[in-house]
């Protein structure tokens, strides 16, 4: 059978009984596969990194090292959040690497979104090889890698294409040299969470939004310029200090900013203003797969869309995407 397809009959993960039961069953896997050898975990500080890191300390222990790497793609004081609650809180063997201008350079000029995916994931590896080559004996690469990047990014039937290709599957180079780890990748993000539960992680960390591996890298649309990167980071701060202060941050699956390369007319200081649109993703999901759209009050939004004007510079305009997935994706690259 295909290691990399759910088998039909295996049961969903709702309870703690059965999360229990999949981490003891992952432990003893993680085991047998990596003996006395070492792991490089890809901790970006998610959801799926986060519960594939406490799964390996168990099973591991300081076999265990775990890098964050900065690509200058992160949502605001991200890495900052993710050196304190592992490096100091967790006491995780951390290698904490900024590689901004590194990927920054790499993806000038580039627009096309699968180009782009692929380029961070390429020297994501490129990355870890440089720290393996630092350390002695890792042989493996820990990944959070879930059921639904596996989905999106093979043909799942002849003459369908792929959705779009994640750094963690289709995006890895023919040359990897490390074996992967990947106990999450037959689980739905649903099922990731339990786990974590089971696990003992703290809430805000399971319940965490989903962040995808390039980051704001697929929502700086089109060419990446750090001037518009910037504006995305500081509207996408607002909006989740919006949404957490009106209770919706624990209601809504996923929120987001997407910033396009595109400039309209607007008034600024009595003068004309040409600046980008931000523009509100909002969606309810269980599996990923399908998607629905919150509703967010207008009051909220008029809020919203008044600080972003006001205190993000080059935004001029705050827009809503109301299309569930399908037919739209729910990241817009």
């Amino acid at each position: 059978m295909d290691n990399n397809r759910r088998p039909e009959d295996m049961a969903r993960i709702t309870t703690q009984e059965a999360a229990k039961k999949f981490i003891d069953e992952k432990i003893s896997e993680i085991r047998a596969q990596v003996g006395d050898k070492k792991v490089l975990l890809a901790l970006s500080g998610g959801v799926d990194s986060s519960v594939v890191a406490a799964i390996l300390i168990k099973a591991i222990g300081n076999q265990l090292t775990c890098v964050h790497v900065n690509h200058g793609l992160m949502r605001k004081n991200e890495s900052e959040n993710v050196i304190k609650v592992f490096k100091d809180e967790m006491n995780a063997n951390l290698i904490y690497v900024d590689a901004t201008d590194r990927f920054l350079s790499l993806l000038e000029n580039v627009s096309d979104p699968e180009r782009k995916r692929k380029i961070i994931g390429a020297e994501f590896i490129n990355v870890f090889a440089e720290e393996a080559r630092k350390l002695d004996n890792i042989s493996f690469l820990g990944q959070g890698t879930i059921y639904p990047d596996i989905l999106e990014s093979f043909k799942q039937a002849e003459g369908k294409q792929a959705v779009k290709s994640h750094h963690n599957v289709g995006g890895l180079p023919e040359d990897l040299k490390f074996e992967l780890v990947e106990p999450l990748k037959l689980l739905y993000k649903d099922e990731v969470r339990v786990v974590g539960e089971a696990l003992g992680l703290p809430r805000e960390m399971v319940y965490r939004q989903p962040f995808p591996g390039p980051g704001l890298g697929v929502r700086c649309l089109g060419a990446i310029t750090r001037d518009r990167l910037n504006a995305l980071r500081e509207a996408d701060a607002i909006l989740r200090e919006e949404f957490n202060r009106s209770g919706l941050g624990e209601k809504v699956w996923q929120y987001f900013i997407i910033v396009p390369d595109i400039k309209s007319v607007g008034v600024k200081d009595g003068s004309r203003y040409e600046g980008w649109p931000a523009i509100i993703r909002a969606v309810n999901t269980t599996d990923a797969i399908t998607a629905t759209i919150e509703e967010v009050p207008y009051e909220i939004l008029h809020r919203i869309t008044d600080r972003i004007t006001k205190e993000v510079e080059g935004i001029n305009r705050v827009l809503m995407d109301l299309t569930p997935k399908p037919v739209g994706t729910i990241e817009w690259e």
